[in-house]
């Protein structure tokens, strides 16, 4: 029995019709969702008195047979099987007869992949999530070790302000609770279980949906049978919170990637997270960084695709609708391989914090800070601003930091710098003035971690 749906047909399907129908070659990895959902739907079966208990116990047997079988490998998948749904059912038939035909009663292949693809996300979203949670234990490690790590902060990727490295990388952990959040939202929304929607309309046999929605961990059924078998915007908001995460993992590899690179220098990266050069012996390349950025097209590709994929499909079910799995499924093994990479390349990372303290120093960035010393001598913000640009100017021309500058020297722009200039603009003082929630101090910082510590348990 390799089809479910042959009496209608006198003709062989063929062979490159059913090559280019059949999805066993990628679906076979909803094998335990298909099955457990097949246990719970026979045993509702059986509590509805809709097939026998003898017929019940022999296909929730049957079917734990064939899961173990799979997981162990004694029963590989071949390819007369157009999908998993004929695969486990075909096989159930062969090993306990009769009663395994009655296993599709009051079930259509529409709500049963409807229910396989459903389980299969919600299981691959607790993952992600667990994957993220270590991601971000290894970002607040960094932040915890660095409260006190001065660097630039940038903007239009010219140096600005003086921040932290644990206030930077104290971004990136925002950004990933955020993607690791949608997940949860995803999640609660998608709660609810489609099987017992039929084809389309519902079954006349007496099913139990609140009893297998519960059994299999929903919140309760789908409301309406049609939605059931139709529904694919979990999926669409599942690749579109998948591709806003790797969006992140890209601009933090754009980050690595600048500050690996000689002119920064900012980071080294381990020896077993990059690679050299075929040609040149000198070279250490951020290849996971560069990969991770690359493959960021192929998640949204996913997105976009099923987008255009459900945009044109009336109700209910249409065969188009197949082509919702190859693309999420590796969108989900793109992200799966990436995250622990990440938090293995971040855990190795060597960040050279002097390095850091002197780009700060040599770009300026508490050109800011100058100003507004000017202007607690009274001296108007515009007229402040106008000076220490002449003196950025000065600077450059000298090959001198502000810090570097005689009192001499800051006394040709102005009669207002005093000795206390020093202090004012010092790297640590331009840190440790921003007090507010959320800026780069010590204390504000230090507020932070504990709060991200309490949000990761």
């Amino acid at each position: 029995m390799a089809q479910l749906w042959g009496g209608r047909f006198t003709k062989k399907t063929d062979d490159l019709v059913k090559k280019f129908n059949d999805s066993l070659p990628y679906d076979r990895r909803l094998y335990p969702q298909d099955i457990r959902g097949s246990i719970v739907h026979a045993t509702m079966l059986g509590k509805q008195g809709i097939i026998s208990d003898e017929e019940m116990r022999a296909i929730v047997s049957g079917l734990s047979g064939i899961l173990h079988d799979i997981d162990s490998g004694k029963l590989p998948f071949t390819d007369e099987y157009e999908d998993i749904h004929s695969f486990v059912e075909a096989n159930l038939i062969d090993r306990i007869g009769d009663a395994g035909k009655k296993l599709h009663t009051g079930r259509s292949r529409n709500d049963q992949v409807a229910l396989d693809m459903k389980m299969y996300v919600r299981d691959e979203i607790s993952e992600i999530r667990e994957l993220l949670k270590s991601f971000l234990t290894e970002v607040v490690t960094v932040m915890e070790q660095n409260i006190d790590t001065f660097m630039p902060g940038f903007t239009h990727l010219q140096k600005a302000q003086p921040v932290t490295l644990a206030h930077h990388m104290g971004a990136y952990f925002e950004m990933f609770r955020r993607d690791r959040e949608r997940l949860s939202d995803i999640a609660e929304r998608m709660d609810l279980c489609p099987l017992g929607s039929g084809a389309l309309a519902g079954t006349t046999y007496p099913l139990d949906r609140n009893f297998t929605a519960r059994e299999l961990g929903f919140n309760g059924p789908c409301r309406n049978s049609m939605d059931g078998v139709s529904d694919r915007d979990y999926l669409i908001e599942f690749l579109d919170a998948l591709a806003i995460c790797q969006m992140h993992l890209s601009r933090f590899s754009e980050e690595i990637i600048i500050w690996n690179s000689n002119e920064y220098r900012f980071v080294e990266l381990d020896d077993a997270y990059s690679t050299g050069s075929s040609i040149m012996p000198q070279k250490k390349n951020p290849d996971i960084a560069e990969l991770a950025r690359g493959k960021t097209g192929r998640i949204y590709g996913a997105l976009a695709s099923i987008l255009t994929t459900m945009k044109g499909i009336p109700l209910a079910y249409d065969k188009d609708m197949q082509e919702d799995k190859e693309m999420t499924f590796d969108a989900i093994d793109t992200v799966k391989t990436e995250l622990p990479l990440f938090t293995d390349m971040i855990r190795t990372m060597r960040f050279r914090p002097e390095i850091m303290e002197a780009s700060a120093k040599n770009g300026f960035t508490n050109a800011t800070d100058a100003a507004d010393y000017l202007v607690t001598k009274g001296v108007p913000f515009r007229d402040a601003h106008g000076i220490i640009g002449r003196m950025v100017l000065y600077c450059i021309d000298k090959s001198k930091a502000l810090d570097d500058l005689s009192l001499e020297e800051f006394r040709q722009f102005s009669e207002k710098f005093d000795e206390d200039i020093y202090d004012a603009i010092s790297l640590k003082t331009c840190v440790e003035k921003r007090l507010t929630t959320g800026a780069p101090s010590h204390q504000a910082m230090v507020d932070e971690i504990r709060a991200c510590r309490d949000y990761l348990g």
